[in-house]
């Protein structure tokens, strides 16, 4: 990776976390479309709980930490996460790529 991109992809990822850590603590505590829509009409106790529900990470929250810092660490985790995710599918890519530029040198 060439330095400008490196440089880029990290002051991305220094931004997200930044927006993570400042802005989510800012978010309405409103219901979103999706739930203010269930409420209006009247079908909001048919929900269900996710099989995920009692994961460390549920409902935008960190389970047993300050209420306050909560929402801000889950979002910085889900931040790192996405971007290693990320990262790891674009290697991956790189290599298939190489890998097929090295395939079509050696036929030609």
């Amino acid at each position: 990776m060439n330095t400008n991109l490196r440089i880029f992809v990290i002051a991305g990822m220094l931004l997200a976390v930044a927006l993570g850590l400042f802005v989510s603590p800012l978010a309405s505590s409103e219901p979103d479309g999706l739930e203010r829509v269930a409420i209006d009409e009247g079908f909001d106790g048919a929900a269900e709980d996710s099989a995920v529900a009692d994961s460390p990470l549920a409902d935008y929250g960190i389970d047993g930490s300050d209420e306050g810092m909560s929402g801000p660490i889950s979002g910085v985790i889900g931040i790192l996460v996405t971007f290693g995710v990320g990262i790891g599918v674009f290697g991956v890519l790189r290599v298939l790529r190489e890998r097929s530029d090295t395939d079509t040198a050696a036929t030609t």
